[in-house]
Parts: C-alpha cells; structure tokens; sequence
C-alpha cells in the first residue's frame, strides 16, 4: 500500500474513465484524456533526463496544463517547484537555483523572463512552453511547445512502484523572507490536505482506494479553486477533486465578475478562496450582477464557499451569507509548514472575536514558550503548533528547520510563528503571524485582529496594519488602508467602529490612504511593502480620534 499522490489520482482515472476532470472555458478532458497527456509528458520529462527527485518547476496561471503538469511530475516521481508568476528575474534565479531546478515548465507569456535566467541556472536543461495567446520568443533557449512535447512522450503508464515518501515541495514566501521550500512526505501531505483525514470528523481513511470508490459511487462535485496555483491551499483542492472523481474548473485570471460568470456557465458546486482580498471584489460584483445580461447571476448549483489561509473578515463573511443565504461557508486555518490546522462553519449571528476563529483539530495545539498547552478561557497568548503528519522540513535550510520545527516532551512540532488564543470553549481566534506582531508600550498587538475589525467600516475596502516607531511607546498602531472610490474615512471614524471589537491600546493612531494594498497572487499580505508606505511620506490622519494615546490604552 503507497499513499502516494500520483497512485490515489491514477486509483481514481482507473474508476472514473468517461468522467470530466478538468473543464477551462470551451475545454475540457476527461480523466482517460488526462491520464493519456499525464503520462505523455511525464514520459517526456523522463526522456530528457528527469529522474525521481529531480526538481521540475511549474510556472503558469490556473490552466488544464498546470494540473496535467502537477500530475506528470508526481507520475515521473520528480518534485513539483510551485513558481510565482509574478516574480522579476532576480526572483525566478533565486527559486530555480534554490530548488536544484533541472526542469521547467511554463506559459509562452513568461518566455523574455526565462530567456533572462536561464543562462544563470545551468542546471535547468529541459523547458516545455504552453501556448497562451502571446508570441513571445523562447527558441533562444531552446524551449519545447507543450502538444509538440506530448506527441514525443509514450501515452503508457510505466512509471513502476512509487513510495509514500516520495517528496511534496511547497515554495512558500509568506509574509517576510525569501522563498522556503517546505518538504511533505506525500502521505504526510496527503493525511493533511489531500483528503487522508476527514477534515469534519477527524476520521483516518485506511483504503488508498476508498477516495476514488466513494467519488466514483457518486456525482461528481464540480470544484472552483480560484487562488493560483502557486497556492498550497489550491493546490489542496486540486488533488482533493482529482483523488475523489471531481471535476476541476480552471479560469487562468482573478476578477469578481468573471468568478460568478464562471460558476454560471460550468454549474460549479464549490468555490475555494483566500480570505477577503478575493472575497470583497466578489461581494462587489455579485450585487452589481451581470454586466453582460443585466440579470442576477444563476448561482443555484452552488453549495460550499470555502476560504483559507488570509484573513476573512466578520464583516465580509455576513455579507456572503446575506447574499447567498443557505449556502454553507466555511473559513479554515493552515499553512504550508503545518497544512490543514482548524475549521469553522459559519452561519448567520455567528460570534466573532476580530482574527479568524475555528475549531483546531486533533493534532493541533496552542502553546507557550515552553511547549505547555494554553488553558482554554486563560486569555493566554500562544503559538499555533501541529504534531503527527508534519513537514521534513526546509529544503537546503537546516538554521530555518531547527526554528520552526522543535520538540517539546518528546513531540516534534511544526510552529511557523503564528500566534493564537484559546477561548474557553476550546475555539481558538487566530491573531496572525509573529513577525508582525507590534510591540506598544509592552503590549502585543497582532495586524489581523486589528484589520478584521477595521474592516467592519463600510468605507475600507483592504488594510494592512503595522507598527511604526512611537517616542513613548515604542511602537503604535498604523494602518494603511485602501478606500472605497470616492470614500475617504477619518481615523476618528475607523477607531470608532473598531472600538466594538478591540481594546483601545490595539486602535490605529495614524493612518496612510494608498489606492492599492498590495497582496501576493494568492492574497497574503506584504507587510514590507505596508511598512515602506509609512516610511516614505507623513500620515494622512493622525490622533484625529479625540483621545491621547494614555486615554486610548485603556
């Protein structure tokens, strides 16, 4: 038995033949079609030099290639390098050299900044280019147009006996830092994120055939992961559909209009999205409905909206559930060093304490410094850790391993650093990442809580907390904010609403007006870049909230 991630999706092409996998616009494959361009390509990549272990990077949007490409190299058993579409070329140097990358495969739209690293990274000697609409060049390098490369690759399944320890390679920036590579066993990744647990009931599957034979004895459910590709938590969903018969809808671009439209046209069942950097452009749109007909979207197919992984604000989660009543949403917690970590189901009136808020599951705990767990109701501060099915590691990086993953009473953790409270009915409200946790007159604030609350206030569309440097206190509280068009709030304002939810040490006391907040292709938010914001120029309002920073501490 191999809980192996190419075994569970071949167990399930083997039952689910004439079924749609994958469907992108007027495209669509069956799972034997998909089987048959897999195992093309992976022979393909065999042909050319990749052996088990090698590093293939895959560098695209939301396209039916991508997954085939993700499912290829898992056949081959080489190592997936997940590349962000939005890196410059100092950026895609560091992840191809950091990776061992020998293998790329990638859009046509990228091809001047391959063809401008390439010569950097000699280990990369086999390129596959899919075809996209554009015409830039990539003969200078030698690429391979995607169809051309499957007609050379034998469509047999010859790939012998693979192994649950095969390696699963997330690259993963977060909020600081350069790109980690965390390493997953494929079990390990699979027991997490793949559907090995019941995420509702905890329950372990012990058939590596039982997911493909359920789905198989069902409908398919037609999933939406609408974050790319580079994100884990798609990613997640991707292969959760594939390993139980479902059929995965690809759009390659993100914009609030085109997800209804796309849930529309295919039916789709379930959406997955990251938080309220996806989730607040698709409220807009769907109150404004279908600038092409006019008409509200039909939108009755759909049952589940799933977020993960970014902050989803209260206020965004009533908006849903006021528009689209009787669906079920869900807001889940994780990363990539710990995978699935807590759940929550939301409804209607639901309690809400500023940062996300779920049930944890069996194999995660809050922490102290010392390893002890937080007493639920303490009002204790501590850190998100996971036991059990947990990384190896970072790849080439034994300082950043040894920091994030610790023993404590003989138990190995994966802690990344996020910080958390346990309410006293065992709930726990996420407070967001330590890295950016301000420090004000000794008193820790954490951005997410101050920035779910804020966002409470009908006039912000996106804001980044952070701290700046404050004379008495050390550090205060600023938030960056981007406006709703036309919109303008003053601080007095935004402290007001937020004072309903927080204490008032926690309330921003400047406040920069910025016509973007700057987020990752996946949502996560750049800190670094809210930090320079304040930096680079005076505060658009500052202490406007009638109360001192001694008053407001209370």
């Amino acid at each position: 038995m191999a809980y192996n991630i190419a075994d569970l999706v071949e167990h399930s092409i083997d039952l689910n033949q004439d079924r749609l996998a994958l469907v992108s616009a007027d495209r669509e494959f069956t799972y034997a079609q998909l089987e048959e361009r897999a195992n093309r390509l992976a022979n393909y990549l065999r042909d050319h030099g990749v052996q088990p272990g090698d590093k293939v990077g895959i560098y695209s949007r939301n396209t039916t290639e991508a997954i085939e490409a993700m499912v290829a190299v898992f056949k081959a058993r080489a190592v997936m390098v997940n590349v962000n579409y939005r890196y410059v070329e100092n950026e895609l140097q560091y992840i191809f050299e950091n990776s061992d990358m020998v293998a790329l495969i990638h859009e046509r739209r990228y091809s001047d900044k391959v063809a401008g690293v390439l010569p950097k990274t000699p280990l990369v000697q086999t390129v596959v280019v899919v075809e996209d609409g554009t015409d830039l060049d990539y003969s200078s390098y030698g690429g391979v147009e995607y169809e051309t490369a499957l007609s050379e690759g034998s469509p047999e399944r010859d790939f012998g006996e693979r192994s649950p320890d095969d390696l699963f390679m997330l690259y993963t920036g977060g909020t600081t830092g350069m790109p980690k590579g965390v390493m997953w066993r494929h079990e390990d990744w699979w027991r997490v994120l793949g559907g090995g647990v019941n995420f509702v009931t905890g329950e372990r599957v012990e058939d590596e055939w039982e997911l493909a034979k359920v789905g198989a004895s069902n409908p398919a459910m037609v999933r939406f992961p609408i974050p790319p590709m580079i994100h884990g938590g798609s990613q997640s969903a991707v292969f959760h559909s594939l390993f139980g018969g479902g059929t995965l809808v690809m759009h390659p671009e993100f914009d609030g209009h085109e997800v209804w439209q796309v849930i529309d046209r295919h039916k789709v069942n379930l959406i997955f999205i990251t938080g309220d950097a996806m989730a607040r452009p698709m409220v807009d749109a769907l109150l404004e409905g279908n600038p092409e007909t006019g008409e509200s979207y039909d939108l009755s197919t759909l049952y589940v909206i799933a977020s993960s992984a970014a902050l989803f604000s209260p206020s965004l989660k009533e908006k849903f559930l006021d528009l689209l009543p009787n669906r079920m949403l869900t807001d889940s917690i994780g990363s990539s060093e710990t995978g699935f970590g807590g759940l929550s189901t939301i409804t209607k009136g639901f309690e809400h304490s500023g940062g996300p808020r779920v049930k944890i599951d069996g194999s995660t705990v809050v922490i102290d410094d010392e390893g002890n767990q937080v007493e639920p109701g303490s009002g204790k501060v501590g850190l998100l850790a996971r036991h059990g099915h947990i990384p190896i590691g970072y790849y080439k990086d034994e300082e950043k391993t040894k920091a994030t993953f610790k023993v404590f009473n003989g138990v190995r953790y994966s802690i990344p650093g996020d910080y958390a409270r346990v309410e006293e009915d065992g709930t726990v409200t996420m407070l967001g990442r330590g890295s950016v946790c301000i420090n004000s007159g000794g008193e820790k604030i954490y951005p997410e809580e101050v920035e779910g609350a804020l966002k409470g206030h009908p006039d912000v569309f996106d804001v980044l907390v952070v701290g700046v440097p404050d004379e008495r206190f050390g550090e205060s509280v600023a938030a960056v904010v981007q406006a709703r068009d036309g919109a303008r709030p003053a601080l007095h304002d935004l402290v007001t609403t937020v004072r309903k939810e927080i204490a008032g040490y926690k309330v921003p006391r400047k406040l920069w007006f910025v016509d973007e907040v700057k987020r990752s292709p996946a949502g996560k938010p750049d800190y670094r870049w809210a930090k320079r914001q304040t930096e680079e120029r005076e505060p658009d309002d500052r202490n406007g909230f009638g109360e001192s920073a001694t008053s407001a501490s209370a």
